[in-house]
């Protein structure tokens, strides 16, 4: 059996080049060794938190890994992963900037690295967007877990047993997200209303529609190639939830930095530790050892949806996220022990 070391070496090795470039990074806007220094401890700061916000990615992409062909788990763990590195960490804040600001990519470059006080400023003026989209979306994810007439194994048994009760009711995770939507959207200011709703119904409808698309092109792959499952769909709704996870840390970051190469540095190392946890969860199979983890990521989800809709209102650091992501993950991880042992002793 390959050892964890094995599964973290592209990591490891992701982890020196980036921070050497961060280093290096520094230097050349600065011209000083403290400056580098800085930057290379901002880069540390930025991949930690990137890893602590991601654990229950790794969980849910290996959960939807497992059931996916050989073919598709290597294309989702090469080109998926380089989009979400890429695609997610720089091209998405570039293109928030490129819409807020209706200006051209290459003018959004030059203001990153010209300007990046104000290109931070745009940023966050989208944030209510993003949060209210990823909230939305990430919800939708949580819900369609519980609420399945087929999930016969509980962790929170109260919670979990009442959601699965109304699983017979058509459309009942709809209209759960949108009941959560009225309630943010009775309470925020009057001027931030429309904004709010047209972003999170925009991110249930995504939902709706990466669903509808990822049943119709695997249903066309299983029709052509009898053997083939969970494809092309399953490879796109990975891609658009590893987007939604990332909302959170990309719009941390500029907390830390408004260096858009920093922070495609900092976070692209951590995206690399997600595909190595991935991969180790997929060939250990390890979501079938521990009986509660996949339970513990999806209530992180959940949280973490709430949260989204939350900071639509208030700041919530992203340390609390973290904090309370990677605990619903390590209570899960302890009960699934705890029932082992259970097993073991009769």
């Amino acid at each position: 059996m390959k050892t964890a070391l094995h599964y973290f070496r592209w990591a490891f090795l992701t982890t020196f080049l980036g921070l050497v470039l961060s280093t290096w990074l520094g230097w050349g806007f600065t011209n000083s060794w403290s400056g580098a220094l800085g930057f290379l401890f901002v880069a540390s700061i930025l991949a930690v938190l990137e890893i602590s916000l991601s654990f229950d990615n790794a969980i849910v992409n290996a959960n939807k890994l497992k059931d996916m062909t050989p073919v598709w788990q290597r294309r989702f763990l090469t080109w998926g992963i380089l989009i979400a590195v890429f695609g997610m960490r720089i091209v998405f804040p570039l293109l928030i900037v490129v819409v807020a600001a209706r200006i051209g990519p290459w003018e959004a470059i030059r203001l990153a690295a010209s300007q990046p006080d104000e290109y931070s400023r745009i940023i966050g003026d989208a944030h209510l967007s993003i949060a209210a989209f990823g909230g939305a979306f990430l919800m939708m994810v949580a819900l369609n877990y519980f609420v399945d007439e087929g999930k016969d194994v509980d962790w929170i048994a109260a919670l979990e047993r009442w959601l699965r009760r109304f699983a017979s009711v058509r459309g009942i995770e709809v209209a759960m997200v949108l009941a959560v939507m009225l309630v943010f959207a009775s309470v925020m200011p009057d001027d931030k209303v429309a904004t709010f709703l047209y972003a999170s119904v925009a991110g249930l409808v995504t939902f709706l529609g990466v669903d509808v698309l990822g049943r119709i092109l695997d249903a066309s792959q299983q029709a052509t190639h009898v053997a083939a499952k969970g494809g092309l769909g399953a490879f796109l709704y990975l891609e658009v939830l590893d987007a939604s996870f990332s909302f959170d840390g990309v719009i941390g970051a500029f907390a830390l930095t408004q260096n858009l190469f920093l922070i495609a540095i900092g976070l692209g190392i951590g995206a690399m530790y997600v595909r190595s946890m991935t991969i180790m969860l997929v060939e250990r199979q390890t979501l079938a050892q521990f009986r509660y983890l996949e339970h513990g990521a999806f209530w992180s989800i959940m949280v973490l949806s709430m949260i989204m809709f939350a900071q639509t209102l208030v700041h919530i650091p992203e340390i609390i996220t973290g904090l309370l992501g990677a605990g619903f993950i390590g209570l899960s991880l302890v009960s699934s022990i705890r029932h082992n042992r259970k097993l073991v002793l009769g």
